[in-house]
């Protein structure tokens, strides 16, 4: 008898039978999710409405970058050493205190120590140590709950169950927050964003606060354990050596991957709102580029929605390795085709869709970086993982920033090419150009997990 497909209906029933303890880390993800989605794809904007510069806004971007490479090892390791319950508690408050730190930034006004003045965008970098304190202990959670409970000839398809609840929060929180500032912003571009934006970060704080005591009150301390002691810099060396064979390739590939997705990711906004300062009318209301961009996102996640569990399914015929790779392709193209693409609403949508298939390739990406892992090492193995990738990924942002803010010019000998100018479409095309080499990587040294051979 053919297996169920994942469709929608499985999918929720499968959610609601979870154990009590893996169905509260799953709402407080969802509740999580939704604040950092609210908020995090506008901040690039926020930053230059507080008067940084697209310079600034790509060190950000690198900032988040170390935090994303240090958090997930170093969360697990102390949820290890002082138990799930308090370490989700803690996590949950600093995430929405740094939700706060962001709502009130705009208020706090340069700051003078003498010869530094401390403008308002500063806060935000506070904010981000605290706002992402959540999800430094639910990625490895999450990555070895999985491994623990699904076959490993279904996880890309258990990974697609628990990524759609989770993704659900990246569709509803860019839409939530485009109708707030579409009701409390006004105009075209700039500024006006801000009195909305506020509200949404009001919203985010709320969901902070509501997660946090939802999981302190429901989640079961009992079957907590207790890990040893971090044996420091030599356990880190050690995990990474152990890291299995066939992930090498994989790494490699995702590193460059994400490296060019790195260099522009933090741009997207300011291409809409700032370069093209496109707006657009649907069903006869005004939506002002920020709003618009909300739209956008939003139809990028209705699209990842709609393609993970499908997706999935494939890759249990032909393997994960094709399914990850057309991931890594939409990543790597999505750059040079949004820079060059004409200032028209209808096709930037539907570039944003095409966007969305990138998504299609995660739940069977997690699995290949699961799967070869021993059944009992898969969070130990997911942060080495991501340690070492997101460290190497750490200057993409700032070297992103770098070119799209500069405005030197380089003369070519020959070539189609007389000169090359900095700007923004030099980023966002080297940016595609580093992510067609980790896509050729992979197509040429990835290897495929037994379970999907």
């Amino acid at each position: 008898m053919a297996a169920e497909s994942p469709s929608v209906r499985s999918t929720v029933r499968q959610f609601l039978s979870l154990e009590r303890d893996v169905l509260v880390l799953s709402v407080a993800m969802f509740a999580f999710s939704l604040g950092f989605q609210m908020t995090g794809r506008y901040l690039s904007e926020y930053l230059v409405v507080l008067g940084a510069s697209p310079f600034v806004v790509g060190l950000y971007g690198s900032f988040g970058n170390i935090i994303s490479a240090v958090y997930p090892y170093a969360g697990g390791v102390f949820s290890d050493r002082v138990g799930s319950r308090y370490a989700l508690t803690l996590f949950g408050l600093l995430s929405t205190l740094g939700f706060l730190v962001w709502l009130v930034a705009p208020l706090v006004g340069p700051i003078g120590l003498g010869a530094l003045v401390l403008e308002p965008w500063v806060w935000i970098f506070v904010g981000l140590v605290l706002a992402q304190a959540w999800k430094s202990f639910g990625l490895g959670a999450t990555f070895a709950i999985v491994k623990q409970s699904v076959p490993d000839d279904r996880l890309a398809r258990g990974f697609a169950s628990t990524e759609t609840f989770r993704r659900t929060a990246f569709l509803v929180g860019p839409l939530l927050a485009a109708g707030l500032l579409f009701v409390f912003s006004g105009g075209a571009a700039g500024e006006e964003i801000l009195p909305g934006f506020l509200y949404v970060l009001g919203v985010a704080v709320v969901f902070g606060v509501v997660a946090t005591a939802v999981q302190h009150v429901s989640y079961e301390a009992d079957a907590d354990s207790f890990g040893t002691e971090f044996a420091g810099i030599d356990q880190i060396r050690s995990d990474l050596a152990d890291l299995p064979e066939p992930l090498r390739p994989l790494l490699v590939a995702d590193t460059l991957v994400r490296f060019a997705n790195g260099m522009v990711y933090g741009f997207f906004i300011l291409v809409i709102t700032r370069i093209w300062e496109l707006d657009a009318t649907v069903f006869g209301f005004y939506l002002n580029p920020a709003v618009f961009f909300g739209v956008l996102l939003g139809v990028e996640m209705v699209v990842a929605l709609a393609s993970m569990a499908p997706a999935a399914v494939v890759a249990e015929r032909v393997g994960l390795k094709p399914v990850v790779a057309l991931g890594f392709a939409v990543y790597a193209v999505f750059p040079v085709l949004l820079i060059f693409a004409p200032a028209d609403p209808l096709v930037v949508t539907l570039l944003f869709a095409f966007s969305g298939l990138r998504f299609a390739g995660l739940p069977s990406h997690k699995a290949l970086i699961v799967g070869p892992a021993e059944r009992d090492a898969g969070g130990r193995v997911t942060g080495a993982y991501y340690l070492l990738r997101n460290t190497i990924v750490v200057p993409s942002a700032a070297l992103g920033g770098y070119l799209y803010d500069s405005d030197w010019t380089v003369a070519l000998p020959a070539g189609p090419l007389d000169a090359v100018t900095a700007g923004p479409e030099l980023a966002f095309s080297v940016a595609t150009v580093v992510g067609v080499v980790g896509v050729a990587y992979f197509l040429a040294f990835g290897e495929e997990f037994a379970a999907y051979a």
